[in-house]
């Protein structure tokens, strides 16, 4: 069974927050967690588990990656130079099926995955299917002849519950995207805080 079997606004509940700024998620009826408990009273976090709802509530927001998927992008972050949280945004946001949700072509990280999985984008010119890939500085993605007249992502381009950030260059005629930098936290638009730092401090502990 893939992560994408679990319902993604689940995560939102969890987490008590509107992890991708969506009008659909339950939270904004819902303020309180799932379950029949969900309305008692709010217990103060541990230090661990400040950590770990920081991890969680990343992860989830990249579609919900696998646990094994996450750690290997951690471990590469803090083998590079520079700050290890910043290094982390940054190879997250490089990814492929980010590139496409940021350049407006799918409603949502999950459609994204599924998207370049089914063969609807080219790298570079060249027809990908592994949403994992991890684009450079001046790599340009381009949807297929068939992906560009596709309903949903002639919907999802008028989409204005969020914007295209400014390191990713988008052409939404040609239907073609650049990556133009490598991110900084600041620069990411998240409809909530993210504390890529915590979830530094709850691997390395």
């Amino acid at each position: 069974m893939t992560k994408r079997a679990n319902a993604k606004y689940k995560i939102d509940r969890r987490m008590g927050e509107n992890i991708w700024g969506r009008p659909k998620s339950p939270v904004n009826k819902r303020e309180y967690g799932p379950g029949q408990h969900g309305q008692r009273r709010k217990t103060k976090l541990s230090n661990y588990g400040t950590q770990l709802k920081a991890k969680q509530k990343l992860k989830g927001y990249y579609a919900n990656m696998s646990e094994r998927q996450f750690r290997k992008v951690y471990d590469e972050a803090i083998r590079m130079t520079g700050d290890s949280s910043e290094n982390l945004i940054g190879l997250l946001e490089r990814r492929l099926d980010m590139v496409i949700y940021r350049a407006k072509f799918v409603p949502t990280v999950f459609a994204a995955r599924q998207f370049v999985s089914h063969g609807h984008v080219k790298l570079n010119g060249r027809r990908v299917t592994i949403g994992s890939i991890r684009l450079k500085a001046g790599d340009t993605v381009e949807l297929t002849d068939k992906a560009k007249g596709l309903a949903l992502v002639l919907e999802s381009t008028q989409l204005a519950e969020r914007d295209t950030p400014d390191y990713i260059e988008v052409d939404h005629k040609g239907m073609t995207a650049r990556l133009v930098r490598v991110p900084a936290l600041s620069d990411v638009p998240y409809p909530v805080q993210m504390q890529p730092n915590l979830v530094v401090e709850y691997y390395s502990a």
